[in-house]
């Protein structure tokens, strides 16, 4: 058993694009057998991201389990997202990598700041779709005018 602190510097030397720094604990087990080797990931820690709406920075709770196989073989390959194919040869394997982009998964295409949640949920429909709209009357024209007879048309083949 593994245990790593993970912090800013873990994510300079990894990559800042998506997740700017960090907490985290990782612990890994590695299980070895004669013809693969096993290693499972438990890593928790806060996140630091910048909300996509405001740009505050906030810190996003991010938990992972995961398991990966280094099965031998004649060349390093990756067959899936959870088996790696390495030599007889391979002294070393950079789990550092591994971690990072666990991390990186977890982290939503839409990072808002936690007060942004709540409405952010109510701006979804049934479908988990956001619809975001200027106007306030139940049309959605915005305004009294009469409508164009060219958008009437269109709105017919709906």
């Amino acid at each position: 058993m593994f245990n790593y602190e993970l912090d800013d510097k873990f994510f300079a030397r990894y990559g800042q694009n998506l997740v700017e720094g960090g907490r985290f604990n990782a612990e890994i087990v590695l299980d070895k057998h004669e013809t693969f080797i096993e290693a499972e990931f438990k890593i928790n820690g806060q996140a630091a991201l910048v909300c996509d709406r405001s740009l505050d920075p906030f810190d996003f709770a991010v938990t992972v389990n995961k398991k990966v196989v280094f099965k031998y073989g004649e060349e390093e390959t990756e067959l899936s997202d959870e088996i790696l194919i390495i030599t007889r040869e391979t002294t070393s394997v950079d789990l550092g990598q591994l971690m990072y982009e666990f991390i990186v998964l977890e982290i939503p295409m839409r990072k808002l700041h936690p007060r942004f949640q709540e409405e952010d949920e109510q701006e979804e429909n049934e479908d988990g779709k956001v619809i975001y709209s200027s106007s306030t009357d139940s049309n959605g024209s915005g305004d009294d005018e009469e409508m164009d007879p060219r958008w009437e048309q269109l709105k017919k083949l709906k």
